[in-house]
């Protein structure tokens, strides 16, 4: 336990899903929580949760596709925390689905922006608060969608996540050797409203379980654990890594 203790975290997307359970996750093992997202009454409500059970947070309200709004969530971690430790950037959007002959500019530049510009906006900021205490541990939420798993329907959303592990390749090249370590997190399958989307009737759940190994998709918390592993000194040696963590979907074929 503690794992996290005496660390500054923050989290995009947690509002709900897998960054809603990172973030009650990271202020259980220790960490000063700063929580991003475009819903202020729920990320006020996470708050709440937080403190209530003891721990510290903060929360403010914006759109990850802005560089301001990154700007300020790490203003507001040095303002409120005295400075930036984990940053896990795990807001994103499912964007327009459909064939790929038939997708707008302003769909797939929306998907763009959010999944993979934001995510850009946010490191950059994130990784000049980490120098200045000597390292930090940046994590992107990616996809197995577009790494070891095609789907129809879905290239914005494929394209924009395999960029994130472009990304994070790149920054763990760069950054690593001045103390921080850079990874991405690829889940599977996941209950959360995203994956509802995806998994929009009781058929369609049903063909997502069973092409995992597991024959099942994950809850948030599952996934909320391996981030918490990116984020701890349980992880001191990987960095530049694609941390698969998709119930063996990537491996499965029935």
């Amino acid at each position: 336990m503690n794992s996290l203790s005496n660390k500054v975290a923050l989290v995009t997307g947690a509002s709900s899903g897998i960054g809603q359970a990172a973030a009650r996750l990271f202020a259980r093992e220790g960490a000063q929580v700063i929580v991003g997202a475009r819903r202020q009454r729920e990320l006020d409500l996470l708050v709440e949760e937080i403190v209530e059970a003891g721990g510290q947070a903060a929360a403010l309200a914006g759109d990850v596709q802005e560089a301001a709004f990154a700007q300020a969530l790490v203003e507001l971690a040095i303002e409120r925390f005295g400075g930036l430790d984990v940053a896990f950037n795990n807001a994103g959007t499912l964007g327009s689905m459909g064939p790929s002959t038939e997708l707008g500019a302003s769909d797939w530049e929306e998907t763009i922006r959010t999944n993979l510009t934001g995510a850009f906006w946010g490191a950059q900021h994130q990784i000049r608060a980490m120098l200045k205490r000597g390292g930090g541990s940046l994590i992107f939420t990616s996809t197995v969608v577009g790494y070891t798993v095609g789907f129809p329907n879905m290239a914005a959303y494929a394209a924009s996540k395999s960029g994130l592990i472009g990304l994070t390749q790149a920054l763990a090249a760069e950054f690593s050797g001045r103390g921080i370590r850079v990874n991405a997190l690829l889940p599977g399958g996941t209950d959360t409203p995203m994956g509802r989307l995806v998994a929009s009737t009781p058929e369609a759940l049903r063909h997502i379980e069973g092409l995992h190994a597991l024959q099942r998709t994950a809850s948030p918390d599952e996934i909320a654990r391996s981030a918490l592993y990116l984020a701890s000194d349980a992880s001191s040696f990987s960095t530049g890594t694609a941390l698969l963590v998709d119930g063996g979907v990537s491996i499965h074929r029935n």
